[in-house]
């Protein structure tokens, strides 16, 4: 798969909230790298998910901004709103080996509604 089809799966499986989709993309050496500290492995992951799917769910707003694709890194820039926060800026950038997400950094301003 090319960096461009790793990334539309992930999108697509984050828009319809599917979290066994989302943890297709990573390997249980990802690493995914937040303003609260790094979190590795699949269960970790899989957390943050739950935890985000709760603040974006299935049928929010979402706009993408921005995206770039260089290699194997891929850069989204987004903002959403839901019933229950609003997001005037949201960042992502994933570095993709072997059809997986080796490190995904997200970052976000949220505003609580």
């Amino acid at each position: 798969m090319t960096t461009n089809e790793v990334l539309m799966h992930h999108l697509t499986a984050f828009g319809n909230n599917d979290l066994e989709e989302i943890l297709k993309d990573y390997t249980p050496a990802s690493e995914l790298l937040t303003p609260n500290g790094p979190l590795k492995g699949l269960d970790a992951i899989k957390g943050f998910f739950e935890e985000y799917f709760a603040a974006i769910p299935t049928g929010s707003a979402f706009e993408m901004k921005q995206l770039s694709v260089t290699g194997n890194v891929a850069y989204v820039a987004w903002t959403s709103e839901s019933a229950t926060f609003k997001f005037p800026m949201g960042t992502d950038t994933f570095f993709i080996e072997n059809d997986k997400i080796i490190f995904h950094t997200v970052a976000d301003y949220r505003i609580s509604k």
